[in-house]
C-alpha cells in the first residue's frame, strides 16, 4: 500500500541528507604576528557549537608556524552531527605603515578530519528512516590575512576599549578520503571553498583580546554531500604575548 507520509518523509529525509555538507569549516587562524618570539593563542564557539582552538608562533621577525583545530558534537532528536578536525601549516608575515601597526600575513598548510552524521525520519513517533553519514577527509589551505592595529575605542561602562579589524581570504581543497551511507562504501567527493573573513578584536589588557569571525563559504564544484553553505559566526578569546609594543 501507497503510504504518502512516509514517501513524503523518505523525500524530506534525502533533501536533509544533501542540502548541508558533511564539512564543517573551522575557524580560521588569524594571530596577527609582528615579530620573532610572538605566541598566539584562542578558543572559539560558534552558535552552531562548533569549538575551535588556535595557536601561531613566529619563529623569526618573518616566518609564523600555525596549528589549530575543532570538535563538534550536537546530538538532536532528527540529527546528529560529530566532527573533528586539526591542521598545521606555517607561512611568512610583515608588518608596515609609519607605526608598524598594520600586518600581511600568508599561510598555508594541511589539515584532516573526520565527520559522522546522522538522519532520522519520525511517523507517531516512530522511527521510520534513517541514514548515518561517515566521512575522512584531507585539506589543504592557503591563506592571506590583512589586519591593523591601528586602534580604534569602544566606550562601554565608563571605559574605553581598543578596536581592532582584520580580514581574511581562505582558499581550501577538502577530498573525502573514505565515505560511507550506512555502512556502505559510497563514491568519495572533493570540494574547493573560498572564504572571505572578517573579525573584530576588542583590547581587554596588553595580552588579552575578544574576537567575533564572521565568514561566507562558497563551493566551485557543485556536490550533494561536500557542499558550501555551512559559514562560521564565533565568539572568543585571544592573547598575543611579545610582539612588537605600540609606541607610547
Amino acid at each position: 500500500m501507497f503510504k504518502p507520509f512516509r514517501f513524503i518523509s523518505s523525500i524530506a529525509l534525502l533533501f536533509l541528507s544533501s542540502c548541508s555538507s558533511v564539512y564543517m569549516p573551522n575557524v580560521p587562524n588569524t594571530p596577527m604576528l609582528s615579530s620573532q618570539g610572538e605566541f598566539s593563542g584562542g578558543a572559539h564557539i560558534s552558535l552552531r557549537g562548533n569549538a575551535n582552538f588556535n595557536g601561531a608562533y613566529a619563529v623569526s621577525n618573518h616566518i609564523g608556524l600555525l596549528a589549530g583545530g575543532e570538535y563538534m558534537n550536537s546530538e538532536r532528536h532528527r540529527k546528529d552531527f560529530n566532527t573533528k578536525m586539526v591542521e598545521i601549516g606555517g607561512g611568512y608575515f610583515t608588518t608596515f605603515g609609519p607605526d608598524k601597526n598594520r600586518i600581511l600575513e600568508i599561510y598555508a598548510g594541511v589539515g584532516t578530519g573526520k565527520t559522522d552524521r546522522s538522519f532520522r525520519t519520525f511517523d507517531s513517533g516512530n522511527l521510520i528512516s534513517s541514514e548515518r553519514q561517515m566521512t575522512d577527509f584531507s585539506k589543504t589551505f592557503l591563506q592571506v590575512n590583512y589586519s591593523s592595529k591601528k586602534n580604534k575605542n569602544f566606550h562601554l561602562f565608563g571605559n574605553n576599549y581598543p578596536l581592532n579589524y582584520g580580514t581574511a581570504f581562505r582558499i581550501s581543497h577538502v577530498n573525502m578520503d573514505n565515505f560511507f551511507i550506512n555502512g556502505i562504501v559510497t563514491p568519495k567527493e572533493d570540494n574547493i571553498y573560498l572564504e572571505p573573513i572578517f573579525f573584530t578584536r576588542m583590547r581587554l589588557s596588553d595580552a588579552v583580546q575578544l574576537q567575533y569571525t564572521t565568514s561566507s563559504n562558497i563551493g566551485l564544484k557543485n556536490r550533494k554531500y561536500m557542499t558550501a553553505g555551512n559559514s562560521i559566526f564565533s565568539v572568543g578569546a585571544v592573547i598575543n604575548v611579545g610582539g612588537l609594543k605600540k609606541k607610547k
